[in-house]
Parts: C-alpha cells; sequence; structure tokens
C-alpha cells in the first residue's frame, strides 16, 4: 500500500544527514567575498600588527644569536662531551614533526577523499613550509663551518671529496630536501586558481599585476582546470610516502647508533606518529585564533575542530605504546645500558623533564575522550600547547638523556643549554610566526574555489 505524503516526509526525515563541512547559508559569491576580503580589502589590525611586531622582534632576536654564531663558533651553546647533540637536533627534529601535519592533511586526506581538510589545508600547507625551513637551520649551524654546507651534496670537486651514502645524516639531507621542494610544489599548485581570483577582484594595479605573474595566466578554462587537477592528483601522491619517509629517516639518525635508548627498530614508527601528533596539535594552535579573530567559524566548523582531535588522540595513543615498549625493554632485554637508561630517566638528574613529557604526552591528552572538551576551542587551544610541550620534552630527553650517560663512567656530563640555545630556538618560533603573519595577510588562508565545491553539502542541514 501507498505511504501518504506526509508519512514520507516523515520517513526522510528521520534519516541524521551528516554534518556539513561548511556551515549552510552561503552563496558561491559570499565565500569567495569573506575570504579574499581578508586579503585586499579587510584593514590591517592592530592586534595583527601587535602580533606581527612581537613576531619580528623575536626574529630579531634569532639573527643576533647565529651572528654571534658565526664570530664565535658553536662553543657558545652548551654542547660538549658526551652530549654533543644540543638543543639544535632537539630543535630540528620537533620542527620537522611540526611540518608532517600539513603533507597529511593536503595530500593523503585528499587522495581519501575527505572533504573536511579543505578549509584547513592551505595554511596547514603554509605551516609545514615555515617549519622546514625553521628544522633546516639548525643542521646548518650546528655544522659548525655553515658556509661550508654544501659539501653535504655529491657534486664534483677538485678535492675529490664525497658524502658517506651510508650515513643517516646524509640521507637527511636528501629526505628534508625533497619534502620542502614537494611540499612548496604542491602548496603554489594549489593556489593558482585563489591568485587569479585575487587578480580579478583586485583594484590595484600593482597587486594585480603580482597576483596575475603569480597565477600563471589562469582563465579558468576546462583544459586549465584538467590539468591542474592532473598536477595535483600527482604532487598528492608523490607528498604521501614522504610523510612516512621523512620522519622515518629523521629517526635512523638514532636508530642506526649504538647508543642505548637509540638503537631500537621501533624508532620509525614511532617517530613518524609523534610527527603527526605534534603537528595536528600545532594546526589546532593555528586554526582556533585564526578562526575567532577573523569570524571563520562557518568554514572551521566544530567538525574540524573534533577531526583533528581524534586524530592527536589516536597518534598520542601510539606514542604512548612506544614509550611502553621502551620502558619493557629496558626492563626484559637483558642489556644491561637500556635498563641503565630506564633507571636514569625514572630516576637521574633529568628525571623531572621525563615525568613532565609522560604527563604532557600521555595523560592530560586523555581529556579528549570527553566530546565537551574535544569540541571546546579554548580547550583545544590549551592541550595542544601541552602537547607541543611534551614533544619538545620528548626529543630532549631522546637527545640529551640518552648521551650524557656514556659507557665509561668517566665519559659522563651533564648538559645545560645557555642563553645562546634559548635564544636560537625561541628565535625560530618568532620567525615561523612572523611567517605565518605574513602569510594570512597578503595570501588567501582557506582554499576559495575548494569551499565552493562544498556548497552542495552545506545545502543539506544537520538536525
Amino acid at each position: 500500500m501507498a505511504l501518504r505524503p506526509d508519512e514520507q516526509i516523515e520517513v526522510v526525515e528521520t534519516k541524521a544527514p551528516r554534518a556539513p563541512v561548511i556551515e549552510p547559508g552561503h552563496t558561491f559569491a559570499t565565500v569567495t567575498d569573506k575570504i579574499s576580503s581578508i586579503v585586499l580589502t579587510r584593514p590591517t589590525s592592530n592586534g595583527w600588527l601587535v602580533g606581527f611586531g612581537f613576531s619580528f622582534l623575536l626574529t630579531m632576536v634569532l639573527l643576533y644569536a647565529i651572528s654571534y654564531l658565526f664570530i664565535r663558533g658553536v662553543g657558545i651553546w652548551g654542547v660538549n662531551i658526551p652530549v654533543g647533540w644540543g638543543f639544535a637536533i632537539v630543535n630540528f627534529v620537533w620542527w620537522i614533526g611540526i611540518g608532517h601535519a600539513g603533507t597529511l592533511i593536503s595530500a593523503i586526506l585528499l587522495l581519501l577523499r575527505q572533504s573536511w581538510r579543505n578549509s584547513i589545508n592551505r595554511f596547514a600547507e603554509a605551516m609545514t613550509l615555515f617549519a622546514v625551513a625553521c628544522a633546516g637551520m639548525f643542521p646548518v649551524l650546528h655544522l659548525g663551518r655553515p658556509w661550508l654546507a654544501y659539501w653535504l651534496f655529491p657534486y664534483p670537486n677538485t678535492m675529490n671529496y664525497w658524502p658517506q651514502f651510508r650515513s643517516p645524516l646524509v640521507w637527511d639531507v636528501f629526505a628534508v630536501s625533497t619534502y620542502a621542494t614537494t611540499s612548496l610544489l604542491f602548496w603554489f599548485v594549489g593556489l593558482i586558481p585563489d591568485l587569479a581570483t585575487l587578480r580579478d577582484r583586485s583594484h590595484n594595479r600593482a597587486l594585480q599585476m603580482i597576483y596575475g605573474i603569480l597565477a600563471m595566466g589562469w582563465r579558468g578554462s576546462a583544459r586549465h582546470w584538467s590539468r591542474y587537477e592532473t598536477a595535483y592528483l600527482l604532487l598528492a601522491g608523490l607528498a604521501t610516502p614522504l610523510v612516512l619517509s621523512v620522519h622515518t629517516v629523521v629517526s635512523f639518525d638514532f636508530a642506526i647508533g649504538i647508543v642505548p635508548g637509540w638503537h631500537t627498530t621501533i624508532f620509525p614508527p614511532y617517530f613518524v606518529a609523534g610527527a603527526i601528533y605534534s603537528g595536528f596539535a600545532m594546526v589546532l594552535m593555528l586554526a582556533i585564533p585564526i578562526r575567532k579573530f577573523y569570524g571563520l567559524e562557518d568554514f572551521i566548523t566544530e567538525r574540524h575542530l573534533q577531526n583533528s582531535a581524534k586524530v592527536m588522540l589516536a597518534t598520542g595513543l601510539i606514542v604512548a605504546y612506544g614509550y611502553g615498549i621502551e620502558a619493557f625493554m629496558g626492563w626484559y632485554g637483558g642489556n644491561r645500558s637500556d635498563a641503565f637508561l630506564l633507571w636514569n630517566r625514572l630516576h637521574g638528574p633529568y628525571r623531572a623533564v621525563y615525568f613532565s613529557l609522560l604527563a604532557c604526552n600521555i595523560f592530560i591528552p586523555q581529556v579528549l575522550w570527553i566530546r565537551k572538551l574535544r569540541s571546546n576551542p579554548a580547550w583545544l587551544f590549551v592541550i595542544s600547547g601541552v602537547i607541543l610541550v611534551g614533544m619538545w620534552l620528548e626529543r630532549f630527553v631522546i637527545v640529551v638523556v640518552s648521551l650524557q650517560r656514556d659507557f665509561l663512567n668517566s665519559s659522563w656530563g651533564m648538559y645545560y643549554p645557555t642563553r645562546w640555545d634559548w635564544m636560537t630556538y625561541i628565535g625560530t618560533i618568532g620567525f615561523f610566526l612572523a611567517c605565518m603573519f605574513l602569510f594570512v595577510r597578503i595570501l588567501p588562508m582557506i582554499s576559495i574555489f575548494e569551499m565552493r565545491q562544498l556548497l552542495p553539502q552545506a545545502e543539506v542541514k544537520p538536525e
């Protein structure tokens, strides 16, 4: 028997539609106007000026610290024997990890056709580039003679000097440089349609010329879109294995060595999970203030916050598993050096750092199981900051605590970072933030054309 019309409507309404990625009520024009106006017509706020000014001041601190380093040498740092790797390698691994979330959001989620990535992928990609730039400084500065950094590359030379290709430190050079190049190309190709939009909507002749040159003659024809989608998918396919390979190679810097606490096969997956963990924490720390101050709650919705928090929760559990395996193997493996390292982490001079990283990376993030906290921007911002601190402490423990107790008691020593170590590290944070402030001011922080593609989904209102 046929149903009455009112019964048919009732049956349809009982199905709970999936929450849209973009809030309903927008049109093509409003999406384009809201995002492009931030760059083209919105006046520079006092908050932006204060934030950029503070970040620029920290960048000047970085330049001062680097200039003094070039004059005096790496002796101004706290590195010594046996801790030859100090803040430089700690910060290098930390920054590389932060850059992983951008590639994961942009490439892997694109290939998996996850539409919730579209609101956050643009500034996540920019975050990747700036984080890799910060990371790349530290190995070069740590060389002692950074003006000879080009010796790391194989090139014909009269000295017959070639890198040692069996060294993971050389692998780092190729992995990080490939990662940076692919990420830059992926970010720029994704920007081309939006650069053309800014070119066409700008009323300033100079800006029209600049955006026009960067748009590379984009006219939005079917041929342009076909070639764009092909290139974008190819770059996504190239970038996807880099998410796993780059931090795996970084972990080989440690795993190939014989130092207790480093020589373990769990480091590659453990480092990759930790990189995604810290990367998504930085994405949230950037997305939440941007969402608030620029009124983008319709684009960066609760769903984005929830999904990012779930990724952090999942990768945090993987990191916790890695901690557990490390402790178990130190106790059960029968290697006296590994057993002593475990004891030294729990009872040695850096025990406060170890317990702090356990609290920041394992115990405090477990509150993300609570839905109200997982969807609360203020709580997510605080928890993300705690995770970033915890992941930095983890790198400190891996590098410093493993080296400060050598195999011989006569070689034991303590590591104390100097003010130049702190100035260099804090200065890179300022440089990173200054780049982000400039990015949100001169380029669209959210992909315009990808948000327009989500408008049909926004027509379905959730109950």
